[in-house]
Order: C-alpha cells, then structure tokens, then sequence
C-alpha cells in the first residue's frame, strides 16, 4: 500500500478520547485519563514514548486481507509500519510504511529513532519520518526490545534466539559490538552513567550487569525462586531495580495456587550496586513491562490480563503495592512507556471477540488450531490507554 494512501487511513481511523468505567475502585491514585480508537490492522509489542519530541511510538504487523464473513467485516491489507501519535492528544501525526518489528525508541540528540524490525533493525530520521537505513546483524539474530541510552547515544536491541545485545551507534547507525548475555533478553535500562541492566527471561530469572565502555557482562544478580521476567524498571538515586516476574520455580513446576502461598507474579526489588532482594511484592498479573518515575518514587508493571500495578518506595529499603488499577475490560494492554513530564503512561490493547466454537465431536481440528480458546481481535478497535493521577 502506498505511503500516503496509509497515512489517510490512519487519520482518519475512529477517534475517542474518554475516560472508561472499568476501572478498579476508588483505591489508589492512577485512573486511566484517555483512551483513542486509533484502528488499524497488525500485531505490536511495545509502546515507546519519546518524551522530548511528544510523540509515542507503535510498530505494527504485516496483515493479509480477510473477506467479510457473516458476523465479521471484509479488512483490507496492511504492510507493516510504524505508527507515529501526537503524546499528548493522542492524534496520529505519521506512518513510516514498510518499518515494523517488536518495537521502536529515539534518540533525541541525533534526530534519529530505530525499530527493532526484522530481519534486519531500521533507523529512520525522526524529523521526515523517513527510513534512513537498515542495520547489519548476525547470523540468528532476531531483534525483540530495543532501548537508547540518551548518556551515550548508543542503541541496545536484544535477540532471544541468540541471547545477546545489539549496540548500535545512534549517530549513524553503525554497529559498535554484540554483547554475549546468557540468558534471553527482555526489557533494558541503563543508569546515564555507564552501566546497563538486562533483565533476563530464564527460571530462575536474573539481571545482567553491562559495561556500556567495555561492552562486557561484569556480573549477574540471581533472582532465586522468580522467573518469566519480562520488565524491568531503575530507580537511578537510591539505585533499585524492580523486575517484574511471572512464574515461580525450576521449569516445569506449577505455579502455586493455595492459600498463603508465595504469588507465581512477582515484583523483584534489589540493590542495583550487590544484586541484594530488598522485597518481593505481588503483582496482579503477568507482565511485560515495566517503568519507574523519580518525582512520584513509584513502579509501575502493565500485566497482560488488563491490569496495571504500582508500587510505592517508601525509602530505599521499604515498599509496598499502592493500587491495582483496571485499565483494559479483557486481556491486553501488556506493554508499558512513560512520559516523565506528564507522568502519564501509556498502553495499547485491541477488543477481543467471542472465541471461535470448539469443532463438531469426532470432526478434525481446524487448520492451526483446535477451536475454541481466545477471540480474534476486532477490526479496528485498537486502543492507546493513558493512565494518571486522577
């Protein structure tokens, strides 16, 4: 489809903006403040919000056109593409055709922004929303979260299939090392001062410690029982990381469901400086993502079943979870970005229909599946979410 042919569609895509009545109760600070039927077609991961441009960011997946059905609207083809929103508004201001992958971030000081697109990352001017070039990586490598250390100006994209980090050059796009991890990469942060935390995916879960100068894993904090981390959170002055973890146990043990038992979804806070657990806190459910703002001193974990937990630091050794907030009526909304001078947050989610009927009794199981199980998403019902103090 051609650029601006997109562009129309996306513009003029159903708009809203209101706020929504599924909400956990009274309790708690956060609400969510607005919601946009931005429509579209295509899978997403992450939701990046580039602060100092105000604009949010959302990759989106390649579809094949479906004809209508008798309970479903004929949608055309999409290419893939990255999805460009005024942050406060919540308007689309752009589409960059042809640019897709897990996710996006910029680099304000260069101008420039990158996709973790595949098979190869891409790097757009942020200016033009134009693709500038694509990026060299090695063999099986397949580019997943992707972060920019503003202190440097140097881009981290992680690969699962290789468990190693991608450092590019913002500048100009060049290829600066390939940091071994051992362990499946998910969410990045970096303190501005020269190291990088990674969380990683494994059971038991764990954080690697990254030289940013040497481009070296210098040490690992084990998590313990936690695993299944997906986000990762810093408070850079006191120096406290908060993972956010789904399971508990060695692979292959079930998560625990009797009473009193230790929550399989967890928030790991530790010592950033010695790996040292300061406290294990329930989260509402299993997350993949994860965000910290200093001038509030709280977490925030996004958890796929539509939930959104914060967490208060009292000080630097004490916490505790403030709210339990309902932020989309289904499951989604899983991905989390943050804009630190609004203190807004951001997810994204799309309406789920009725699951499809299980076969007839003896008849075979449809291509792909059995039947049954989780509704497709609804035709143009993706939503952006903004959450904030009520």
């Amino acid at each position: 489809m051609r650029r601006h042919a997109l562009l129309r569609m996306v513009t003029i895509a159903l708009f809203t903006s209101a706020g929504l009545a599924f909400q956990a109760g009274p309790d708690g600070p956060y609400k969510v403040l607005k919601t946009a039927k931005v429509g579209g077609e295509g899978g997403t991961d992450y939701i990046y919000a580039d602060t100092a441009g105000r604009r949010l960011y959302i990759t989106r997946g390649a579809t094949q056109a479906r004809e209508a059905t008798a309970t479903t609207p004929a949608v055309p083809a999409f290419e893939k593409r990255l999805a460009i929103f005024d942050l406060v508004t919540l308007e689309p201001v752009g589409v960059i055709p042809g640019v897709g992958g897990n996710g996006a971030t910029v680099c304000p000081k260069t101008g420039h922004g990158f996709t973790s697109d595949h098979p190869q990352p891409s790097m757009f001017d942020v200016k033009t929303m134009k693709l500038i070039k694509t990026i060299e990586v090695p063999d099986r490598f397949s580019a997943d979260g992707i972060y920019c250390d503003t202190s440097s100006d140097r881009v981290y994209i992680g690969s699962h299939p290789t468990k190693a980090l991608l450092v590019v050059d913002a500048k100009d796009g060049t290829v600066l090392g390939n940091i071994d991890l051992g362990g499946t990469p998910e969410q990045t942060i970096g303190d501005g001062k020269g190291t990088i935390y990674q969380v990683l995916q494994e059971r038991p879960g764990s954080v690697a410690v990254v030289d940013a100068k040497t481009m070296k894993v210098t040490k690992t904090y084990p998590f313990g029982d936690n695993g299944g981390c997906n986000g990762l959170a810093l408070d850079v002055k006191n120096q406290i990381l908060f993972a956010a973890c789904s399971v508990v146990g060695p692979p292959g043990t079930p998560n625990p469901t009797e009473s009193g038992a230790k929550p399989p979804q967890t928030f790991v806070i530790l010592n950033a400086k010695d790996g040292k657990i300061l406290e294990r806190l329930p989260l509402a459910g299993s997350s993949d993502g994860a965000a910290f703002n200093p001038a509030t001193m709280e977490a925030f974990s996004t958890q796929g079943n539509g939930t959104m937990t914060i967490v208060k630091e009292k000080s630097a050794t004490s916490f505790e979870v403030e709210q339990n907030l309902k932020t989309w009526p289904s499951n989604g909304a899983r991905t989390i970005a943050f804009d630190s001078k609004t203190g807004h947050l951001f997810a994204m989610a799309s309406e789920i229909g009725p699951p499809p009927p299980p076969p007839p009794a003896g008849s075979a199981p449809p291509a792909g599946g059995r039947g049954g199980g989780r509704g497709a998403a609804i035709p143009g019902s993706f939503t952006i979410i903004m959450v904030g103090i009520r």
